[in-house]
C-alpha cells in the first residue's frame, strides 16, 4: 500500500502487538512510525507509538476541523482536541461497520 503524503486524521488498526485489531486515530507522524490515539488509554497526551507497517490504514478520516485543532505531539495548545473528540469519532466510525 502507499502511504499519503500525511496520514494525519485517518482511521487506521493495529496489525501487530496485544492490540491487534483496534481501532484508533492517526494524531501524529515521525519517519517510520505514527502516533496512535482512541481518547479512552491512548490518550493525546501519551499515544501510542506504532510503526507504519504495523497498521493498517482505513481509507476514513475525522473531520477537518478536529483535524486543524491537533496540537502537535507532545504540546498542549489552547484550542486542542479533547479526547472525548477522538473517542466520538471512532464511536461513530464503528456504528458504521
Amino acid at each position: 500500500m502507499r502511504w499519503e503524503k500525511t496520514m494525519i486524521g485517518h482511521f487506521a488498526t493495529s496489525k501487530a502487538g496485544h492490540d491487534k485489531d483496534k481501532c484508533y486515530v492517526i494524531v501524529g507522524e515521525e519517519g517510520d512510525f505514527v502516533y496512535l490515539s482512541d481518547g479512552r488509554l491512548k490518550t493525546l497526551a501519551s499515544p501510542k507509538k506504532k510503526r507504519k507497517k504495523h497498521i493498517q490504514l482505513i481509507n476514513r478520516m475525522i473531520p477537518e476541523e478536529i483535524i486543524n485543532k491537533l496540537p502537535a505531539i507532545g504540546s498542549e495548545g489552547v484550542d486542542a482536541v479533547r479526547d472525548e473528540e477522538i473517542k466520538y469519532q471512532i464511536k461513530q466510525y464503528m456504528k458504521l461497520l
